[in-house]
């Protein structure tokens, strides 16, 4: 009989995600954008979901190099062209794209981090609005305003892993994440305290992920507390030990 499923904790505010947590897979797959440090040959058909039928081939046989034919926004499309002098009838050759030196993208998190390097310079990170100035000035102001769950689902998780990526402003993003999150929480917990059997989903739905779980360990807390009041949180049973010693001692007694 197979077991329900137990949530795993998010590890994206810590120094790696936990590959087991569904929120931190989630979270790693949003789109960060980048800019280019060099060419990158055989990965532009991962941006082109018309090539998926025909991605790259493994490697360019001897005697071809690959020209470029064809641009299209930030992309090339190379085709094989033979070196020698001599006239050879070519098979048709597998399509392979080259992402140019320079192209704006959006990778996912997980491939942004994979691809990043101080050292060989691939590319480098741009930062997404919601934690550029403007909006670090909107927090700073009133976080209770924004609807983090609309412009970031994984807010804290997300800016959390952007620190991997050593911007200059990363003291700026890790402080005002910091603020935001103690400027929002008093009021997650008043909230969470304060709805008691009644439909909570206007509550929650401005709140990201992790302050709706937080939302959640708060109604569960109120919950709990309701029920111990009540006198319903445990009732005292006797033990089996006990049962059967009184079974045996009435047996004793009728014998």
């Amino acid at each position: 009989m197979s077991e329900a499923y137990f949530r795993v904790e998010s590890g994206a505010l810590g120094p790696e995600e936990n590959f087991l947590s569904l929120d931190d897979i989630l979270m790693s797959h949003e789109k960060l954008p980048v800019r280019t440090e060099t060419a990158m040959p055989r990965l532009g058909a991962f941006f082109l979901e018309r090539s998926a039928g025909a991605e790259t081939d493994n490697a360019v046989p001897q005697g071809l190099a690959l020209l470029p034919r064809l641009e299209c926004s930030g992309v090339i499309w190379l085709t094989a062209a033979l070196t020698s002098q001599a006239p050879v009838i070519l098979p048709p050759q597998p399509p392979t794209w080259l992402v140019l030196q320079g192209s704006k993208l959006e990778l996912p998190l997980w491939l942004a981090k994979g691809l990043f390097d101080n050292k060989r310079r691939i590319l480098s990170v741009e930062l997404p609005k919601i934690y550029q100035e403007g909006w670090r000035t909107v927090f700073s102001a009133d976080p209770n305003v924004v609807d983090l769950h609309k412009i970031g689902p994984h807010f804290y998780g997300f800016g959390s892993q952007l620190l991997h990526f050593d911007s200059p402003e990363n003291a700026d993003i890790s402080q005002s994440l910091l603020q935001t999150f103690i400027g929002r929480f008093r009021r997650i917990m008043d909230s969470s305290q304060n709805a008691y059997n009644e439909d909570t989903s206007a509550l929650v739905a401005r709140l990201d992920e992790m302050e709706r779980g937080l939302f959640q360990t708060g109604q569960k807390g109120l919950n709990d507390f309701q029920c111990w009041e009540k006198g319903q949180a445990s009732q005292i049973t006797a033990s089996n030990l006990v049962q059967n010693y009184k079974k045996r001692k009435f047996t004793d007694m009728e014998d």
